[in-house]
């Protein structure tokens, strides 16, 4: 069954858009009644369309900053990666190709905060050189 269309693709929509919407809404939206988009959602749950239900926070009053890192060509990049993880701050560590080794996703209340931790990454055994770019907004 194909469920980027159709009814059921639309109740998905609905629901990525807004997890929280209810499903007499949804209803409304689809000319269905708040059953009939209850069991389209249970059966797509049951079938592993559906994987779970889930919060994304914002970042709202937040700083964030890509700090690509290039790590000493003796040191282990892998063992870097899961150092940097650990760090406070650090939201995602993704070890990637090109002229760095890895790139991080830094993110804070303050810019002073921001530098706190890319202090603390820049003191991880292995970093060898660091390129930060503070985040101005996110499109997408």
């Amino acid at each position: 069954m194909a469920y980027g269309d159709g009814t059921d693709g639309r109740i998905l929509g609905f629901l990525r858009e807004n997890s929280r919407e209810s499903f007499v809404d949804i209803g409304k939206k689809l000319g269905l009644s708040e059953s009939a988009v209850r069991r389209r959602v249970k059966n797509m749950t049951e079938a592993g369309v559906i994987k779970k239900f889930t919060v994304e926070m914002g970042d709202a009053g937040s700083t964030s900053a890509l700090v690509l890192v290039s790590v000493d060509s003796a040191t282990d990049t892998s063992a870097v990666s899961q150092k940097l993880a650990k760090l406070e701050g650090v939201r995602t560590v993704y070890e990637i190709t090109g002229q760095y080794d890895i790139t991080t996703v830094v993110t804070a209340g303050t810019i002073a905060e921001i530098n706190r931790s890319i202090d603390a990454l820049r003191k991880v055994q292995g970093v060898a050189d660091t390129n930060t770019v503070i985040i101005l907004k996110k499109v997408a």
